[in-house]
């Protein structure tokens, strides 16, 4: 099929046209001005206006950045990342000032999707603003990195996002407890607010954030038990809630999490229900940490089924028992294992010389025994990282004056093996021993002669 020439130009005329008014405007003075004085709270050391007095989305600050949007036959720019605080040379935001601050509201910028705070807020105490909840509905992300003056209750500050997919708060004086609606973002995928201070119960609304992959909760004061329904977080990949003051038993719920690859509940009050055997159901689990908790019992048969396992966290649990050879057997990929501080005792498996991928075995302050089954290989591999001392009924074959782990350890003892005995006859017995010799004696010659 072809078009007449006249026709074909006329096709390029109207074309040319749609280009033309398609060409992108320049960022609006309102957005260009609030920009501005966000960047002058952040740091106001520097003349923000003078290094950079063109539009702000032709030459900015990196950090800042913005996307394009068509709107009503025209292409216009818009704010959708404000990132400020110096992390590298990679990322080279704007520095942060030791007095930088929230002093302009952020609701200026209607098209953002992300806001980020690293090591901005260090100086004086700075209160969350209320009109975070006011951010509006495209905001995908909301990150805040080592901001210790950051400080104030999360509850009213932070709106129902319909679209966030991260949530950090990590290291800032953040207080009180974390709030309900917290549970009613559906979008979240990452929920990290490590290094806080907040405190109260989490809240089982959590659980039903179906989409979330990364919680993480350590380091805070939070108390009462695990919701039990965050088994039913069926995607969740890390689940971090290690030093609170959480209680109770783990519930069995959690055996839900068939994709879970990282679990730390260690240094809470979890107490007295010894290991869970469920773990053994949870086999994408690469790291597990349970350190801290008064569990008690026995280390379970559960190994066989958790071969991808790299790094494992049970010091202080108070267990007893033996460590079973099976943990040498199928851990072959583990590179970290901690057992100390219980009351393990028995001889060391022999098997736990055959993982060959260990770089750190702690197994100090125990009561185990017997002689140290590891050869001088292994040793020599896992180095000082191989810790032994606080079992003093441990020993090894010969003494080792190389500076190494088992330079302390005692020299075992060599087993005894008896001497061979000769008999030695003593004078009273002489007379009746040699009666017998020449009696055995002439029996012998006459038979002899007889023969012949």
């Amino acid at each position: 099929m072809s078009f007449p020439l006249s026709k074909i130009s006329i096709l390029f005329f109207f074309l040319s046209l749609s280009l033309i008014s398609s060409q992108p405007n320049t960022l609006s003075s309102n957005e260009q001005e609030s920009v501005y004085r966000v960047l002058d709270s952040i740091n106001s050391a520097i003349n923000w206006r003078s290094l950079f007095p063109d539009d702000l989305c032709l030459s900015a600050p990196h950090g800042i950045v913005c996307d394009y949007f068509p709107d009503d036959n025209y292409i216009n720019p818009h704010i959708v990342e404000l990132n400020f605080g110096y992390v590298s040379d990679y990322s080279s935001n704007p520095p942060c000032g030791p007095n930088s601050s929230f002093t302009p509201s952020l609701t200026s910028f209607p098209f953002l999707r992300k806001l980020f705070f690293y090591k901005c807020f260090t100086g004086k105490q700075i209160t969350l603003p209320g009109y975070f909840r006011n951010l509006g509905s495209s905001l995908e992300e909301l990150i805040f990195i080592e901001n210790p003056s950051l400080v104030g209750s999360l509850n009213g500050r932070i709106g129902n996002f319909t679209r966030l997919r991260r949530l950090v708060l990590s290291g800032t004086g953040i207080f009180y407890s974390i709030p309900h609606s917290f549970g009613a973002l559906p979008e979240l995928e990452q929920l990290v607010m490590t290094r806080n201070r907040l405190s109260g119960g989490i809240p089982a609304g959590l659980g039903n954030l179906k989409k979330l992959k990364i919680l993480d909760l350590s380091y805070n004061e939070l108390e009462g038990e695990i919701p039990g329904n965050f088994g039913e977080i069926s995607g969740l990949l890390k689940l971090d809630l290690g030093f609170n003051r959480l209680e109770g038993k783990i519930p069995n719920q959690l055996v839900g999490l068939k994709n879970l690859e990282f679990l730390d509940l260690s240094f809470n009050r979890f107490g007295n229900f010894g290991i869970p055997v469920f773990l053994a159901e949870m086999r994408n689990l690469k790291e597990v940490y349970l350190s801290g908790n008064e569990l008690g019992g026995q280390i379970p048969e559960i190994w066989e089924k958790l071969g991808g396992i790299l790094g494992i966290g049970m010091s202080g649990l108070g267990l007893v028992g033996n460590i079973p050879p099976s943990m040498g057997v199928f851990l072959r990929n583990l590179c970290y294992l901690r057992l100390d501080n219980n009351m393990l005792e028995g001889s060391l498996p022999k098997e736990l010389g055959f993982l060959d991928s260990v770089k750190e075995m702690n197994l100090e302050n125990n009561k185990l025994s017997g002689r140290i089954p590891f050869s001088d290989k292994f040793s020599a591999k896992v180095g000082g990282k191989l810790k032994l001392g606080g079992n003093p009924n441990l020993c090894v074959d010969s003494f080792k004056n190389d500076g190494g782990v088992l330079s302390d350890l005692r020299v075992c003892e060599k087993p005894v093996i008896p001497k061979a005995v000769f008999l030695s006859v003593g004078s009273s017995l002489r007379p009746k021993f040699f009666c017998f010799f020449f009696f055995f004696f002439h029996v012998g010659l006459l038979l002899l002669e007889v023969r012949n």
